[in-house]
């Protein structure tokens, strides 16, 4: 069952997420160089909803880290800033390479840490404003390729497993000086779990 037969909705908590991991990458620029993103997405309504956006984040995060030592990713996103044709069509295609293989959730997540990352470089480039439409095309993939998708498999919830597994392989596949973020997974972990017993036993 997806979220929403237990109050939660998987689009919201999906466009909030977008939302969360764009804002993260962007935490250091100062805020007068950013538009502002809250009327582009609607915002989570609930207490679980909000932790559950947390703790994917946070996940997404940790599998981000794999991405950054993707090459060919690098420089598919930095393309997208320095292109001078259609940022749409080089976003696009980034897309098509994330999910060339099929929709699985460790590359939904992988989307939304690339969708942080180009918005990154839309600002080091100077260019602020593609930060809006970056924000906007990941919605709209996300509402028009990966809902139903993530509907069919049980909605957000069903996702802990999965990219607590990606999290554990990108984790254990960095330093030891890394174990702050082994402390972050677990403590995701226990709050999935949490919410999951929690909506379980709700009516």
């Amino acid at each position: 069952m997806a979220c929403e037969g237990n109050g939660m909705s998987d689009e919201r908590i999906g466009e909030a997420l977008i939302k969360e991991v764009i804002q993260e990458e962007l935490k250091d620029v100062p805020p007068e160089e950013l538009p502002p993103l809250t009327p582009l997405v609607v915002d989570v309504k609930t207490e679980q909803e909000k932790k559950m956006v947390t703790q994917l984040g946070i996940m997404i995060r940790i599998i981000g880290d794999k991405v950054k030592d993707d090459r060919k990713f690098q420089d598919a996103i930095d393309g997208v800033a320095r292109c001078s044709g259609s940022k749409w069509e080089r976003f696009k295609e980034v897309a098509d390479q994330v999910f060339q293989h099929g929709i699985t959730w460790e590359r939904i997540a992988v989307l939304f840490y690339v969708a942080g990352r180009m918005a990154l470089r839309m600002v080091e480039a100077h260019l602020p404003t593609s930060v809006k439409d970056i924000l906007r095309w990941t919605t709209d993939l996300f509402k028009n390729k990966l809902l139903g998708w993530i509907r069919e498999h049980g909605g957000w919830i069903n996702s802990f497993s999965e990219l607590a597994a990606a999290s554990v392989q990108s984790v254990s596949s960095v330093s030891s000086s890394s174990f702050g973020l082994i402390v972050i997974f677990v403590a995701g972990l226990a709050m999935g779990s949490f919410v999951s017993w929690r909506l379980m036993r709700q009516p």
